[in-house]
């Protein structure tokens, strides 16, 4: 049998395999039946051993259950500390996790992997601390009962009429370096119990009317049992594999049926079914798909599916494979699976044909080995109907007739060149046309003209001629070779052709997953990911594609997310799967009826849509390989709808965190800064209404005007706050007037007099400046802003500096401070909507800078803020001093 090509990419996930497992810590699970059996006395009893010999084992949780025994082989082993968690006015004791990641020792104990963590605790579960643990290159011991086991937890439930609520996923489970099964007798088991040896007396009397009952435990010892022998040949599988041993190790039953299009493939289907379940093996449904074969008619493709269909229902695993020769693909497939039995059909070709071609069921029994092979006779069928499971159908017609007219065409130039080239070096030309034959039309064609070319170079250019009578020996032995060689040439040609052949299907199918993977990780939307897979799966399988995100009706409007949408006559069929979240339509079990064939989009936690798929061409149906592609892209695009999905809601969880910021942060900064106007305002009218006699006129008068000086700031206040919600809004027309900045800074300076007493402040406006076209309201909004700003922030008596000039058609204005200055980094976001610096002075609502900057960008300029040489800061607006379109009132977009 020819070795078949390591698999680059298989080489390579064995490689990063081996390489995550090697920074992996190693992970032991004592395993038994129930709680009892001495799981964690093992698990001490190991660790001891691993102590003594150097191993740096530490005690993380241990469940002792007051068992003295138990308790005895913990004395002498380093304990971690146990982490006290407080909840519900209780404190538990739990397994410390943060404290093992840093001691880190070479071997952890951690009991009851199963078990549930407090509230409070870092995970859930004590499986994920195990995760945990072993990702940081910590060994793991652990105990696990077989009722824990997630995939068991019904049949658990079933039997001990129990439900257990604490399961641990068969994934960790089926990851572990090493599984230990901790055998007992039930009868032994309940011993112990009665002797208070695994619970005290209460407890023990009530375990054994209920969870302990003899029945129980056999039922469960069963179960142990086979999930460690399960374990095992999995082990035993992986293992011949990655070592590529091909002769089969018979420790356990597992059996394949050979199916095709024969109607008798049904037959053998059940046949299989019923010896796997007498002897509880896994069997397999194995199609052989044969390159040189005759490709199958409608009516065989569909009997064909239907048969595979049919033992993917009884339980088989189906699978595909791609061979020239079908004994030799089974074999191999049974090699590389471990495959102890083969089930076959009778062959039902007459005995002529059979004796030429050569029958598979002979060539399996022969070459079979080890491995036992059942032929079982199918049901009764017309003869020209009856088809033998993978075996290949006689070709007849043009390609015979193609071969024998090639060479012929050879012979006439072999006999126009004999004439110039000695008849030794003719075969060379038979050869080639050998190889072109196997090329084009495959192997029996080939073969024809192998035989055909030893006969027509005998007959035509060997004397004597036209005979075939060989005049000299010496010739018998080049025919020889020409015959052997032609039928090794063709045979290999053949091999290449349906290997490159397999190759490239193989090839187009990874490259349409990868394109759609590829295009469909970057994209954040619904409708751009269906786009992209409805793009894709058209071009790779020539069908109708839609999506739908939701189960209505294709003629009600339904809430797709790419394509046309479905006809109306599928709108029960679409229904149907998005309420049992199985697949339905043509090729299934559930309304095969249906064109279409509609899958489900499952995501992690539920369904996310609705794949559905129509051939183009109504005479076309979707393969077997075709189905497994689609539902390879189903899987591809319910992760990416997934992904859309949970950011769509990542996004809006964002933003409610983000509104409910703002809306803090508004109340906070609003409540402070009414809250001190308004403070203001009411002592001092207090003051001149329960005082009114003796106060004097100037105490009246500087108390009226503190009463207007808080009024007025109270009514910036709410300006802002409406000038913001307008602007935001586009509300706001602009005003434009051709007018001089300096009058509106004077006018600014003056609503500023007294806010501004203790600072002095230093102007700069040169006499030529220009009139601006602005809105002379607006600007001086800006101006009160930029100086009630520096106000804020620099100290009493510090000045405060204004300046202005024109430079290439714009006018620049600063306003400049001595105050904290701006951090590193922060000079744009200070102008984000309630943005405050930390640390510095929180008076202020966090929104003047922001209108300001609305209101230089409504007039063509920006702003900006830089910090000051020798400390402070200086925030600048530039407007253009030639404004295009200087009519007022235009509106803002």
């Amino acid at each position: 049998m020819m070795r078949e090509r390591p698999d680059p990419d298989a080489l390579l996930a064995r490689v990063q395999e081996e390489e995550t497992e090697r920074k992996r810590g190693k992970l032991k699970i004592f395993f038994g039946m129930a709680p009892g059996v001495g799981k964690t006395y093992a698990m001490l009893e190991s660790a001891r051993n691993a102590a003594s010999e150097g191993t740096d084992v530490v005690v993380g949780y241990i469940e002792p259950h007051v068992r003295p025994e138990t308790l005895a082989m913990v004395l002498g082993l380093d304990l971690l500390p146990r982490r006290v968690i407080r909840a519900r006015d209780k404190g538990w004791e739990e397994f410390d996790l943060e404290g093992a990641l840093a001691r880190k020792p070479q071997l952890i104990l951690v009991d009851e992997l199963a078990h549930t963590n407090a509230e409070g605790s870092i995970h859930p579960k004590r499986w994920q601390d195990v995760q945990d643990l072993l990702a940081a290159g910590i060994n793991v011991f652990t105990t696990l009962n077989v009722q824990h086991l997630e995939s068991l937890n019904d049949v658990v439930a079933q039997v001990t009429s129990i439900p257990v609520r604490e399961t641990v996923p068969d994934r960790v489970f089926d990851q572990a370096d090493e599984i230990e099964l901790i055998d007992l007798a039930p009868d032994d088991l309940i011993d112990r119990l009665r002797a208070g040896r695994v619970y005290v007396s209460a407890q023990a009397s009530r375990a054994l009317e209920n969870f302990f009952r003899k029945g129980n435990l056999i039922a469960l010892r069963e179960l142990a049992l086979r999930k460690t022998a399960e374990r095992v040949n999995v082990q035993a599988i992986g293992y011949r594999q990655q070592h590529e041993v091909s002769r089969i190790w018979a420790t356990s039953e597992r059996i394949l049926v050979c199916v095709g299009p024969s109607p008798m493939s049904a037959r053998l289907v059940r046949s299989t079914r019923r010896m796997a379940a007498s002897l509880r093996a896994p069997w397999v449904a194995l199609h052989v798909n044969l390159g040189h074969a005759k490709p199958l008619s409608s009516s065989d493709q569909q009997r064909l599916e239907n048969n595979l269909r049919l033992a993917e229902d009884l339980g088989a695993t189906v699978d595909e494979e791609n061979g020239t020769d079908f004994a030799s693909a089974v074999l191999a497939y049974c090699q590389h699976h471990n495959i102890t039995r083969i089930v076959v059909g009778k062959p039902q070709m007459a005995w002529w044909r059979e004796l030429l071609q050569g029958g598979f069921v002979a060539q399996l029994i022969r070459r079979s080995g080890d491995i036992d092979v059942y032929v079982i006779s199918g049901d009764g069928e017309p003869a020209s109907n009856r088809h033998v499971s993978g075996e290949v159908k006689p070709v007849y017609g043009l390609a015979y007739w193609g071969a024998t007219a090639a060479v012929s065409a050879c012979t006439v130039v072999c006999i126009g060149l004999s004439r110039y080239f000695p008849v030794t070096n003719l075969p060379m030309i038979y050869l080639s046309c050998v190889v072109g034959v196997s090329l084009i039309w495959g192997r029996g064609p080939s073969v024809l003209a192998t035989i055909l070319s030893v006969a027509a170079l005998d007959f035509f250019l060997i004397p004597p001629y036209r005979t075939f009578v060989v005049g000299d020996s010496q010739y018998l032995l080049m025919f020889l070779v020409m015959l052997v060689t032609g039928l090794v040439t063709s045979d290999l040609a053949s091999r290449v052709q349906v290997y490159s052949k397999a190759i490239r299907q193989r090839e187009r199918r990874t490259a349409a997953l990868f394109a759609l993977s590829k295009e469909l990780a970057p994209l954040p939307y619904y409708e751009s990911v269906a786009a992209a897979a409805q793009r894709i799966i058209s071009q790779a399988l020539d069908v109708h594609v839609w999506i739908l995100r939701q189960p209505e009706l294709p003629d009600e409007d339904a809430k797709r997310l790419e394509g046309d949408t479905p006809p109306a006559r599928h709108a029960g069929v679409i229904r149907w799967v998005f309420d049992h979240g199985r697949p339905a339509g043509y090729g299934t079990d559930t309304l095969p009826g249906t064109d279409a064939t509609y899958l489900p989009l499952h995501g992690s936690e539920e369904l996310v849509g609705v794949l559905g798929v129509l051939p183009n061409r109504q005479t076309s149906k979707l393969t077997i390989s075709q189905m497994k592609l689609l539902d390879a892209f189903a899987s591809q695009i319910a992760l990416a709808l997934e992904r859309c999905k949970l950011a769509s809601e990542a996004e809006k969880i964002r933003l409610q965190m983000e509104t409910e910021r703002l809306r803090n942060t508004l109340l906070s900064a609003v409540s402070h800064d009414l809250r001190t106007p308004l403070t203001g305002i009411t002592g001092a009218a207090s003051l001149l209404v329960d005082g009114n006699e003796k106060l004097t006129s100037p105490a009246r008068l500087e108390l009226a005007e503190s009463i207007l000086e808080e009024s007025d700031r109270l009514t910036r206040l709410v300006a802002n706050l409406l000038d913001l919600s307008k602007l935001e809004a586009g509300a706001i027309s602009l005003q434009l007037v051709l007018q001089p900045i300096e009058e509106t800074v004077g006018v600014a300076l003056s609503r500023l007099e007294r806010r501004l007493k203790d600072h002095p402040i230093s102007t700069d406006l040169p006499d030529d400046l220009p009139p601006l076209t602005m809105d002379g309201m607006l600007i001086q909004q800006v101006l009160i802003n930029l100086l009630e700003n520096a106000a804020n922030l620099s100290s009493p008596g510090v000045p405060i500096e204004l300046r202005a000039r024109v430079s290439e058609g714009v006018l620049t204005v600063e306003v400049a401070d001595r105050g904290p200055g701006i951090p590193e980094g922060q000079e744009e976001l200070i102008f984000d909507k309630f943005y405050r610096v930390a640390g510095q002075s929180q008076s202020g609502t966090g929104i003047g800078l922001t209108i300001s900057r609305s209101i230089i960008e409504l007039h063509g300029g920006k702003i900006w803020a830089e910090n000051r040489a020798g400390g402070g800061a200086v925030f600048r607006f530039s407007i253009p001093v030639q404004q295009h379109g200087t009519a007022a009132g235009n509106i803002l977009r």
